[in-house]
């Protein structure tokens, strides 16, 4: 029985790249093996087999764009063998005939231009100022070469959701760029040259945002050098951090939280820790204890909207975790967290961490964060100044904890202090909602039996 394993529900991810190529034709693949590594712009997935037995084709190649029911590969399954249901998995579907259109007649199924929708053609959108723009997300859309088209008002312009959201984002009018797809299609590719086009035809002044680029450096005239490709999440995260830090009017707070009886609390749990599985480091103390004074201090956890007319305040409290992987920076994020006990809160902390390193997070759970938190503890140093993942209006910096004297009154006594840095968007929060904030969470992780008041 052939069976075509397809690209599950991967949390609304379009046009995520196939970087990595698992198995090949004639291979074995056991159930829920994984055959595919996709890198959408938030994160790195594994596409797991949803049938096992002999791979007899490879539908996919290096480089193409997948999305959701995209075949991946067939699979020669025995009469019998085991396979996850289709209406169970979204993964598998029985072998078509071949048509035209199919890839046993030379043409790529991911090339195939899908028929636009009428309520998907918005027209093109007018320029805009991208430091304002409410459309502006902290990850931008992953760039690959194949989009659903869709034809604008006019007839004139083919481009997909994706790159009429960066072309908000830029500030570019769809009308002036000159598409290099297929039919005209205009691709993320052609809005990067048109912005770079216009870096250097207003020397250096962009679509408003009048920041000149830093000129290229030949370094092998000094002496030798090595180059070495970023991966594409590294420059999806760089762009991130630049577009945040340049839009986002950053100040950041310091504070010192004294974690000596948590720490106690922390080792008396050690032995039931151990007994549970779980991992009882002080993140989860610290994520609750965020949750808890977010709810005293909700507008720390809002957003602008309406070009900054308005103010978004949010009913539940996801809050974001970044994780340092191999392949960059991702931020995995732990769905209300102030309705969860330390103990859920460490095992899902420690599943999405792992997930994160194995490449294994879904872009769902990527999504939805009102405040993130940023560890710099099992590395060292004293402070720093993270930056605001935007649309997002704080995050906090954690940074190794050191036994410091504090006096008491009386006498000095050690005490473990963990240094705190929180930045935020001074648009948004004040030098008095960020302390009142900061002062209550210090306090909270001081007795984290204020947590249950």
């Amino acid at each position: 029985m052939s069976v075509t394993v397809t690209v599950p529900d991967i949390g609304g991810a379009e046009g995520a790249e196939v970087v990595e190529i698992l198995v090949a034709v004639g291979d074995e693949v056991e159930l829920e093996q994984s055959l595919i590594v996709l890198e959408s712009d938030k994160a790195s997935m594994e596409i797991p087999a949803t049938a096992a037995g002999t791979v007899l084709e490879l539908r996919v190649a290096l480089g193409d764009a997948l999305s959701e029911g995209d075949a991946v590969l067939v699979v020669d399954a025995a009469e019998g063998g085991t396979t996850i249901e289709a209406a169970d998995s979204g993964g598998s579907e029985p072998l078509p005939e071949p048509e035209a259109s199919s890839p046993s007649s030379g043409q790529p199924a991911a090339e195939a231009d899908p028929v636009p929708a009428d309520d998907e053609a918005p027209p093109a959108p007018a320029a805009v100022d991208a430091k304002t723009s409410p459309a502006a997300s902290p990850m931008p859309s992953v760039e690959v070469a194949v989009e659903p088209a869709h034809r604008d008002a006019d007839g004139d312009v083919y481009a997909g959701p994706a790159v009429r959201k960066l072309a908000r984002e830029f500030g570019i009018e769809l009308a002036r760029v000159t598409g290099s797809g297929r039919r005209g299609r205009i691709l993320k590719e052609d809005l990067h040259r048109f912005n770079k086009q216009q870096l250097q035809g207003a020397g250096g002044a962009a679509a408003g945002s009048g920041v000149p680029q830093i000129p290229e450096v030949d370094f092998s005239q000094f002496g030798p050098i090595e180059v070495e490709a970023r991966s594409r999440l590294d420059q999806v995260t760089a762009r991130n951090m630049t577009r945040s830090w340049l839009n986002v009017p950053h100040v950041t707070q310091f504070d010192g939280a004294d974690i000596t009886d948590l720490e106690d609390f922390r080792a008396a749990m050690k032995r039931e820790a151990e007994t549970r599985g779980s991992k009882l480091t002080p993140m989860p103390f610290i994520l609750k204890a965020c949750a808890v004074a977010l709810a005293a201090h909700p507008k720390l956890k809002s957003s602008l909207g309406n070009n900054g007319t308005e103010l978004v305040y949010k009913g539940y409290c996801h809050i974001g975790m970044a994780v340092d992987t191999p392949a960059g920076l991702v931020v995995p994020v732990l769905r209300d967290v102030d309705k969860k006990g330390v103990w859920d809160i460490a095992d899902e902390m420690q599943e999405l961490a792992a997930r994160a390193r194995d490449k294994k997070l879904t872009p769902a759970q990527m999504q939805g964060g009102v405040f993130t938190i940023s560890s710099l503890g099992g590395i060292g140093g004293e402070g720093f100044t993270p930056i605001v993942n935007a649309p997002e209006v704080a995050i906090l910096g954690v940074s190794r904890a050191e036994v410091k004297p504090v006096w008491d009154g009386q006498d000095f006594q050690p005490r473990k202090v963990l240094p705190l840095s929180l930045s935020y968007d001074h648009r948004v929060i004040n030098g008095g909602d960020a302390g009142r904030f900061l002062t209550d969470l210090v306090a909270l992780l001081a007795d984290v039996r204020r947590i249950i008041l």
